[in-house]
């Protein structure tokens, strides 16, 4: 990234009327969108209230969102970057390397590091970690003693993978995962950043209410997470837009910065999700991978242009009304994409 290139009003107002034009359908009860770059500019705008069960307030750039699968890419991805730097994971080894001893055969325990952040490991791709017997196996040698459900290599999501990677990470470092991700966001400055759960205040946004339960509200939304106690390679963690903005600003840096470089290695396309779109080392790659992006359930998003030192953060709770209605913040997450794209 050699400059920065601002937002235009004209563009910070369309993903505005985007965010509005979401709530308003309900998608929604509120969100906020930071338009920023790699030199620190930043534009924040918020539609609606945090949720109607916590007040009227509306959200900020220091809402906390659970965020669901930005996990994978806020914690997880940039956790294994710096073990392989550091030589304690290698991108083309086996998982089985990193992880405790386990006796017999273990299809699973096959796939690489590399094939685990790609999604390209060919585990099985539905996750019910309720019905696993956790008083019998530990949980990576359950995952691992299954059969594979696809040739490696072949693009399939799937969230097994980054949770066998955040117990990787554990196990290598003899470091429990939240402890690893806690020291990375302080060194990023990332002040509000933490695995849940997180306490409950207006300033933490709820998100479904469970058939016969309570809505969630700073609890882990994602269901296997919760199994795990809410610290999960996948899923579990909890930041405000402000701190996924800090975040975004690190990986832009360029070569000047470790993660930057990480980011440059996650930009070289694995495997094809579909015409068009192509997956690197976790990231999306998109408009002929000048856009990278992910995604989070809960109605998260990041977005980046390298080339540009321009990011986009979406960060709304869209499972608030019910998971269904999460689906209608598509349209605001294209025009963030057609905004980098054509930037």
């Amino acid at each position: 990234m050699n400059h920065a290139v601002p937002f235009t009003t004209a563009e910070t107002s369309a993903l505005h009327d985007a965010l509005r034009e979401t709530v308003a359908d309900g998608a929604t009860p509120g969100g906020v969108v930071v338009c920023g770059t790699a030199a620190g500019e930043r534009t924040v705008r918020s539609a609606g209230v945090v949720s109607p069960f916590t007040g009227p307030g509306t959200p900020d750039a220091s809402t906390v969102y659970d965020i669901a699968s930005l996990t994978k890419v806020t914690a997880t991805w940039p956790l294994v970057g710096r073990a392989v730097d550091a030589g304690l994971l290698d991108l083309d080894s086996p998982v089985r390397e990193f992880l405790p001893a386990m006796d017999g055969t273990m299809p699973s325990a096959q796939a690489t590091v590399r094939q685990l952040l790609s999604h390209t490991s060919g585990l099985r791709a539905a996750t019910r970690f309720d019905l696993y017997d956790l008083t019998e196996r530990p949980l990576h040698e359950l995952i691992c003693r299954e059969l594979m459900e696809n040739m490696p290599g072949t693009h399939r999501y799937i969230n097994r993978g980054y949770i066998l990677l955040g117990l990787a990470l554990a196990h290598v470092h003899r470091q429990p995962l939240d402890e690893l991700a806690a020291v990375l966001w302080a060194e990023l400055g990332m002040a509000d950043t933490a695995y849940g759960p997180v306490e409950q205040s207006p300033r933490v946004a709820p998100t479904e209410r469970h058939d016969g339960h309570d809505r969630l509200w700073g609890a882990v939304h994602d269901e296997n997470a919760a199994v795990m106690g809410g610290v999960a390679g996948h899923a579990g963690v909890f930041a405000p837009a402000a701190d996924l903005a800090t975040y975004a600003e690190h990986l832009l840096a360029g070569e000047a910065s470790p993660l930057g470089r990480w980011l440059r290695a996650g930009l070289v396309p694995q495997a094809e999700i579909e015409p068009g779109l192509q997956r690197g080392l976790g990231w999306i790659l998109a408009a002929g991978g000048t856009v990278a992006y992910h995604h989070g359930f809960t109605g998260t998003s990041l977005h980046l242009a390298p080339a540009t030192g321009r990011y986009v953060v979406i960060a709304t709770n869209a499972v608030h009304n019910g998971a269904a209605s999460r689906i209608r913040i598509a349209p605001l997450r294209e025009r963030a994409l057609k905004t980098l794209a054509a930037g």
